[in-house]
């Protein structure tokens, strides 16, 4: 038998070129982020893998790190243009904006500076970072590589964009993370989150605007089952057999139908940003189809638990459903954006009882059991609302 190590210097050689794959392994490959996961996981500390299985999921891995809680929208106190469509580099700015406040100062600092570069003194407004991020994909390539400069400083970006053409690949989001160095997932995460939050931004509307919102996003009394549960989306009072359109770009990821949701349409639209049609009386798309923004892909109706004609939209970012209100209108709203979990609600107070405690998030097991009879084509379990993708 051969010995492993034939010389010092050979197996010296060898040593090291093994202990580069191991760390190859373990930093830049699906598998590797999985295992670094687990062991964070039992040990109780956070995993740094998590923004590279972005990559499997549509750019944003796991959403429930995502700070910044928002309140339902209510339509009610709208302008008239909310419902306006916000061209695409705009939407990128809001999305970048709102990430970028909650960023440590040090990156707000350097995204002050990394602006300077481009005759922008500050970053005072979404506008003020479109500007930048627009003026910077020249300098690197994409969208993608701008956002990722904003948050990491060119260098760093630079370095990742000239990798990656070195290597033939396109400099898209996952391709930049894998050339960065141990240590930078941070500005990945705030990246990713960029795209998303950009993408929602630039979502159309599924019906005419100003079409009467029946029941708003949030905790309701279940019109026919009687109990307090989370209503993932928003209620649009349309007469059975109105043109319902797809908001963006995507594939159909679901084209079937249930109890719960009657005939139902998923669409994925990638960075993380999924929507979903309800109580439809006709499905015009197939599972698999891609779709183009503004294109008719069903028809709405009553089929499912449904109380009378009407088109229930939701609206999900890293796997959980979220107001699609809080994405509306031509100036950004107060609230920056998030993946909210909604309060639960509050207990009804009595004489005899005490103040109730503060609202608490919907119990994780709920969440699962919902998720998962949507994501099946069979029937959903009878306690489901309408149920998120």
């Amino acid at each position: 038998m051969t010995p492993v190590f034939r010389s010092n210097s050979r197996g010296l050689f060898d040593f090291l070129a093994a202990a580069l794959c191991l760390w190859a392994a373990a930093w830049h490959t699906p598998a590797g982020a999985l295992v670094r996961g687990a062991v964070a996981k039992v040990s109780g500390r956070k995993s740094d893998g998590r923004p590279l299985l972005a990559y499997f999921s549509g750019g944003v891995y796991d959403a429930r790190e995502v700070e910044v809680p928002v309140a339902p929208v209510l339509p009610d106190g709208l302008e008239p243009d909310a419902l306006a469509v916000v061209p695409p580099g705009t939407a990128l700015g809001r999305g970048a904006y709102a990430v970028l406040q909650r960023q440590p100062e040090r990156v707000r600092q350097g995204a002050e500076r990394f602006a300077q570069r481009y005759q922008l003194a500050t970053l005072q407004t979404p506008d003020d970072v479109a500007t930048v991020v627009a003026r910077a994909k020249a300098d690197f390539d994409t969208d993608e590589g701008a956002v990722l400069a904003l948050f990491a400083g060119p260098e760093l970006a630079r370095y990742a964009v000239s990798r990656a053409h070195a290597e033939g690949r396109p400099a898209t989001l996952e391709v930049l993370a894998q050339q960065l160095p141990p240590g930078n997932t941070a500005f990945f995460e705030a990246a990713s989150q960029t795209l998303m939050f950009g993408a929602a931004y630039g979502l159309s509307w599924p019906v005419v605007p100003g079409t009467r919102v029946s029941s708003p996003f949030g905790y309701r009394t279940h019109p026919t089952l009687h109990t307090q549960q989370l209503h993932t989306g928003v209620d649009l009072s349309v007469p059975e057999g109105t043109a319902v359109k797809v908001v963006a770009d995507g594939v159909v990821k679901r084209a079937s139908e249930d109890a719960v949701n009657g005939k139902v349409i998923i669409v994925d639209h990638g960075r993380g940003v999924t929507t979903a049609y309800c109580h439809n009386s006709r499905l015009l798309v197939s599972t698999g189809e891609v779709v183009k923004a503004g294109q008719v892909i069903s028809e709405s109706g009553n089929t499912g638990r449904s109380t009378g004609p009407h088109l229930h939209y939701q609206l999900e970012l890293g796997r959980r459903p979220v107001d699609p209100f809080v994405f509306r209108g031509r100036a950004a709203v107060s609230a920056l954006p998030t993946v909210p979990t909604p309060a639960a609600p509050t207990p009804a107070k009595t004489d005899a009882s005490p103040t109730p405690p503060s609202p608490s998030p919907p119990a994780p097991g709920m969440s699962k059991a919902l998720k998962a009879a949507f994501d099946s084509a069979g029937t959903a379990p009878p306690e489901a609302t309408e149920v998120p993708p």
